[in-house]
């Protein structure tokens, strides 16, 4: 009896799961553009065009390779909508009434698979290199799940950049070279690609029906096949990385992509795995063409952190992504949809978001982030615009990014204190400030930035949960040695700040 095998958009691996337990001589394999997929957040265009053109692409090439494969495109006048009544419409179609299909990257699939009137069999994704079971093993009985000593055990597993059971150059980790700030001169294009046929007819079907959402999709340059993000990588590791980890941290006007590597989105659909790029990064750095904080501090990024928030998401359970402990409940502020704002930083972050689907971690996580944490934006409300931003977003991975990394909304899981600063950080690591309607170095006044108000008021609000943490006991220190009249100044303004973003007034 023949069994369905379900590929996602986000499995788009040769080597997935479902398929090595498969029989290519009697399975069939289900592939479906749905509704419920492209709809359950507002998705950028460009995100549902790379997938859904990537999804083509790879059923094609299992049909080369002698498999069976029943593919529905998003108006097909038979398509069911739902990744479940595909497997229904197949399973009668076909007469198979089990399923084998890769563990989903969401809980919200996860639970559709479970509850579908069909026998299906999900299998762990091993293209992780940690699987459920090593890092709960890892995690239990710890005080503290800090990613950096994970990633020391990622690193002895895996024997990436080690030197027997030592690190690579003595340390475990140099970042405190990757935090230089930005500076003219500082150039590097990522790879791009002409749509083909095949492309080309997808950014017309997104055209016609993914019209209203947030998001410019032409041009569209992403890579849709596995060739086109090997060629990426290459790419990166040859022009771009050697200077990677010295301006990782960087922002600067003008120029979107700096040094880093575009590579998230081929790595979350599967057209890439991590080892195969943590290999070929560690291979440059050994021919010498790379050195090594800039190799160190890419791999981290990926066995690192990516496979610890994979981790945390599992770990926590379904519930996780709505977890508020600093019951912030702000709603989303036009300026996140390209709303009118004086902010240039948030102006900067959001404009590239809009026409690229892409921002880096520091933008994300020091503007965007630090813009909502400070705020007291719903953190749910901001789990589902970066969901449905992002070209890389999925929800294992951008949920603990931005619930527990960016808002502190799981109470401190993955971060030790709130990821919040003044504007003092944005001037230091970006030449925003300069062209802003603002002034960083006003710290009260019609011309203060709105960071340096809105910090002081963040910390005030929340002084019985972070008082007595010891990397912010100096910032209080800080704030009690201010004068009184200038606090109450600070706290006044930044509450006259937040009334006009309820109201719904640019900031």
């Amino acid at each position: 009896m023949s069994r369905l095998v379900l590929v996602l958009g986000d499995q788009l691996s040769d080597g997935v799961s479902a398929l090595k337990a498969a029989d290519k001589t009697q399975d069939i394999v289900v592939m479906a553009e749905v509704t419920d997929e492209t709809g359950y957040v507002p998705h950028h265009p460009k995100k549902i065009a790379l997938i859904l053109a990537a999804m083509r692409k790879f059923a094609a090439l299992l049909r080369a390779e002698g498999w069976d494969v029943r593919y529905a495109e998003l108006d097909d006048t038979e398509n069911a909508g739902s990744i479940c009544g595909e497997l229904l419409r197949r399973a009668e179609e076909t007469g198979a009434s089990e399923v084998i299909a890769t563990e989903p990257g969401e809980w919200r699939l996860i639970n559709a698979l479970r509850h579908c009137p069909l026998k299906v069999k999900l299998l762990e994704d091993d293209r992780f290199i940690a699987s459920h079971r090593a890092f709960d093993g890892w995690a239990e009985g710890r005080k503290a799940l800090r990613m950096e000593y994970f990633y020391r055990e990622m690193r002895r597993r895996t024997g990436l950049l080690m030197e027997g059971d030592d690190p690579a150059g003595g340390q475990w980790n140099y970042d405190h070279d990757n935090r230089k700030p930005a500076r003219e001169g500082i150039t590097h294009e990522p790879l791009w690609f002409e749509p083909d046929a095949v492309t080309e007819e997808v950014l017309t079907l997104v055209e016609a029906k993914f019209c209203n959402n947030f998001g410019s999709l032409r041009p569209f340059g992403f890579a849709t096949e596995r060739g086109q993000a090997l060629e990426v990588l290459a790419h990166f590791v040859d022009h771009a990385l050697p200077k990677f980890g010295d301006f990782q941290d960087a922002m600067l006007d003008g120029n979107r992509f700096l040094y880093h590597s575009l590579l998230s989105a081929y790595l979350n659909i599967g057209l890439l795995t991590p080892l195969e790029v943590c290999e070929t990064v560690e291979k440059a750095y050994e021919k010498g063409d790379v050195p090594i904080n800039a190799a160190e501090g890419f791999i981290r990024q990926i066995i690192g952190w990516r496979e610890y928030v994979r981790g945390i998401y599992f770990r926590e359970g379904p519930e996780y992504p709505k977890r508020n402990v600093l019951k912030h409940n702000r709603k989303l502020p036009e300026v996140y949809w390209g709303g009118p704002t004086g902010m240039r930083c948030m102006e900067q972050a959001v404009a590239q978001t809009r026409e690229e689907a892409y921002a880096h971690h520091i933008q994300r996580l020091m503007v965007t982030g630090n813009f909502g944490l400070l705020a007291g934006i719903d953190p749910h409300a901001l789990h589902e615009w970066y969901l449905s931003v992002y070209i890389d977003a999925f929800e294992w991975v951008e949920a603990p990014n931005t619930v527990g990394m960016s808002q502190f909304a799981d109470g401190g899981i993955i971060a030790s204190k709130p990821y919040v600063s003044s504007g003092n950080y944005i001037d230091r690591m970006s030449d925003h400030c300069k062209k802003c309607s603002y002034d960083v170095k006003a710290k009260t006044g019609e011309k203060a930035c709105p960071f340096n108000l809105l910090y002081w008021h963040f910390m005030d609000r929340h002084r019985d949960r972070f008082e007595g943490n010891p990397r912010m006991a100096q910032m209080y220190r800080t704030f009690d040695r201010m004068d009184a009249d200038r606090r109450d100044t600070v706290l006044r303004e930044a509450g006259d700040l937040l009334a006009r973003l309820d109201a719904g007034e640019a900031v």
